[in-house]
């Protein structure tokens, strides 16, 4: 029977969905005083308003090669989710992005204001962690320790918010091609291969697997920020559901300014083929990864 991507798809978003929607709650986010509800509102404002949720879909299907339920990969799905969104409320800020429209409605700084838009994200980091200390996560405190590592290595200063401090920087200076690949493999990639490599680590994978399945995540981050950079150039604000052309304006740089667009949807295929070329050992299996891969180098927002 053939892999229904859509359904799989539709129920990692479903599940991850309503996991936020119990967190992010004054009740859920109680510490030693009551959570602000406008700080929890901007929260909610930030996560709650659609997304495909892809990392957690990785993060489940990785888990699923090795035979692990889909319930038992909400709650890592969940923290990886948060990092996400968090990192889309800062990164749309003024002195960041300063985008007004995501997932087509106003980005959080808008609807609230950056002081609220920069707690939100600070305050869904935060969280995210606590969600993999819990102990309903995994009876093994050492399967914990290593997803939280994992996530840090994902999120920090040599992953995302490392990748953005370069995005940065390169809007002043001249990156060659190679830099412009590293920047982005931080950026974007960095989550996506902490989100496969999660997946793996609650499914037990040996290191032999989990060194195949981090190849297969690093080739398909490459192509899922390619494929992003190429929509930038060719999909409409209204498709995309945030404004587009907007690298070109500010002065980044992309695989697509440097080589042309023809070339990267070429190289965006070289990179497909390797993220399928790394998953071969493990056969069937591997179906709903494969089919995340495809489903990158075909999106259409």
């Amino acid at each position: 029977m053939p892999y229904d991507f859509p359904a799989a798809l539709a129920s990692a978003a479903t599940d991850t969905e309503a996991a936020l929607d119990h967190l992010l709650t004054t009740g859920a986010l109680q510490g030693p005083g009551d959570p602000p509800e406008r700080l929890v509102a901007a929260m909610r404002h930030g996560s709650l308003n659609g997304g495909k949720r892809l990392r957690p879909l990785l993060l489940r299907q990785a888990a699923e090669v090795f035979g692990v339920p889909p319930a038992r990969t909400v709650q890592a799905g969940l923290a990886v989710e948060m990092i996400h969104c968090y990192s889309l409320v800062h990164d749309d800020l003024p002195a960041m992005d300063n985008d007004d429209l995501r997932r087509g409605q106003p980005t959080v700084h808008r609807a609230y204001d950056d002081a609220t838009a920069i707690l939100a994200g600070d305050t869904l980091l935060t969280h995210a962690f606590g969600v993999l200390a819990n102990d309903s996560l995994d009876a093994d405190p050492a399967v914990r320790l290593r997803l939280v590592a994992e996530l840090v290595a994902g999120a920090g200063a040599g992953g995302m918010a490392g990748g953005q401090m370069r995005d940065i920087e390169g809007e002043t200076g001249f990156l060659t091609e190679r830099a412009i690949a590293q920047m982005q493999a931080m950026k974007t990639g960095a989550l996506i291969r902490a989100s496969v490599r999660m997946g793996a680590i609650l499914g037990g994978a040996t290191d032999e697997e989990l060194a195949g399945l981090t190849h297969y995540a690093e080739a398909a981050g490459r192509a899922f920020q390619l494929a992003d950079d190429i929509l930038d150039v060719v999909a409409s604000p209204e498709v995309m559901g945030k404004a587009t052309g907007k690298d070109a304006g500010a002065g980044k740089q992309t695989i697509v300014a440097r080589i042309g667009l023809e070339a990267a949807q070429r190289q965006l295929g070289e990179m497909i083929h390797d993220a399928l070329s790394a998953l071969l050992p493990f056969g069937e299996r591997a179906e709903g990864l494969r089919a995340t891969a495809k489903f990158f180098a075909e999106r259409q927002s």
